[in-house]
């Protein structure tokens, strides 16, 4: 009976046997609530959340239904943008310490402090050859010797790594290493020819966490362009990296080319967040009938500069009366501002007093505002607009689900767009700020 008695209170605890995934952040006042996710190559699974005490530390208990692989904490919104990954092998408790300048650091974790000692010392040698070049030095046998020691390094991270899912990491990281002297430039060239030799993109590890992702912004955005202008080594070194990636999943590339598509949207590199919309997303979009992914490349190709603006009726006042025409027939001033705005939106009643006053500085026949409000009545609406009598109002129904709204694209009010007299957009100004310094 004791026997039997000992094993019904042990079993439960080693089935359930913990590690526990815990650390300090600092300066403590900056978090409130850090979440833990188990990530896969296409969705990161929500695991658990904990309060960040008032020192700064945390604790993840995780029972053994928790697998080993790829995890993610996130300590901030956009959780897209705060957060970092830690290997989790299910044999061992990771403690760590975070600073939002020096980023993690682990303490306890054979995995993560490995991987991290790699990187650390690869990083060291890749300093030195930048040195060497640097001061344009003559002694080969120097450049030869840390040659040899990036090799050697190399060597053994991966000898202590082995069975370690950091192994992965650090074969994939493997850089191009030269066996004789080369000159600084020939270096280059050969970095960028051999940049993804070791990275396997079909491995599950490396999809599962931001490896991928920062491989391909450091090519994209890190490798030299030669003689090309910015724009053409943007869409040459994009080439490389599909060709890289071209055995990976359809899904894994997916996820990455979206990723780069929104960074060059959201650094106004409209012409190749459009290269490669049409070159590789459109036709990956199409193949896993993802339509929503292809009607968001479509709009933002159609509301790139130098497009015409989608058309829309409207309302104006000719020779005393009312006619209604559409914002291609407009023919009453040099330029014209599209501004989406809404009776109940503070930033708008803040913003559009501003733009009236910076256009009744201007010329007649200069600017010619077009408001479009975003609306859910015309109550507030018809009171607001006597106030701007200079502007050609037209009312949105719907508010969000509004035609124009959607034709433009519009998820945030107030938005603006300036049209040419052609009514070709020729800016798209993110604030009343903006606005006016384009002008």
């Amino acid at each position: 009976m004791n026997r039997l008695f000992f094993l019904t209170v042990l079993l439960p605890s080693i089935l359930i046997a913990q590690h526990t995934i815990n650390g300090k952040f600092s300066p403590a006042k900056d978090y409130s609530v850090v979440l833990l996710y188990k990530v896969t190559p296409t969705l990161s699974e929500y695991i658990t959340n904990t309060e960040v005490k008032a020192d700064g530390s945390f604790q993840f208990k995780l029972d053994a239904t928790a697998t080993k692989g790829m995890y993610r904490v996130v300590y901030a919104v956009p959780q897209e943008d705060y957060n970092f990954d830690i290997i989790y092998n299910a044999k061992e408790d990771i403690h760590l310490t975070f600073n939002s300048e020096t980023g993690v650091t682990f303490q306890e974790s054979v995995e993560n402090k490995l991987l991290a000692s790699y990187t650390d010392s690869m990083s060291m040698i890749t300093q030195s050859i930048g040195n060497y070049f640097k001061l344009q030095s003559e002694d080969t046998l120097a450049l030869k010797t840390i040659f040899k020691t990036q090799a050697e390094t190399q060597f053994s991270y991966e000898t202590t790594a082995k069975n370690t899912i950091a192994l992965y990491f650090i074969k994939a990281n493997k850089p191009y290493i030269p066996k004789k002297f080369k000159d600084v430039s020939t270096y280059v060239d050969s970095l960028k020819m051999h940049y993804f030799d070791f990275v396997d993109f079909n491995n599950v590890t490396l999809q599962s966490s931001s490896f991928l992702e920062e491989r391909m912004l450091n090519y994209v955005f890190g490798m030299s362009f030669n003689a090309e202008d910015e724009i053409t080594g943007y869409k040459k070194n994009i080439d490389v990296f599909c060709n890289a990636m071209k055995s990976a999943p359809i899904e894994v590339k997916r996820i990455l080319l979206v990723g780069l598509w929104e960074q060059m949207a959201d650094l106004n590199f409209e012409s190749v967040a459009n290269y490669i919309a049409e070159t590789y997303l459109m036709e990956i979009a199409v193949s896993l009938n993802d339509q929503e992914l292809l009607r968001g490349l479509i709009l933002f190709k159609d509301l790139s500069i130098g497009n015409k603006a989608p058309d829309f009726s409207l309302e104006i006042e000719k020779n005393k009366k009312t006619i209604t025409t559409k914002l291609s027939e407009l023919n009453i001033a040099e330029r014209y501002i599209i501004l989406f705005w809404s009776s109940t939106c503070s930033h708008c009643l803040d913003e559009v007093p501003q733009l009236r006053s910076y256009i009744q500085s201007k010329e007649k026949g200069a600017v010619q505002v077009v408001a479009v409000a975003l609306e859910d009545n015309t109550l507030k609406w018809k009171n607001l607009i006597q106030s701007y009598p200079e502007f050609i109002h037209v009312y949105g129904a719907g508010k969000w689900d509004n035609e124009i709204g959607n034709d433009y694209g519009i998820t945030a009010t107030p938005t603006y767009f300036i049209l040419d007299k052609d009514k070709r957009i020729i800016s798209k100004p993110g604030d009343i700020e903006a606005l006016k310094l384009f002008f």
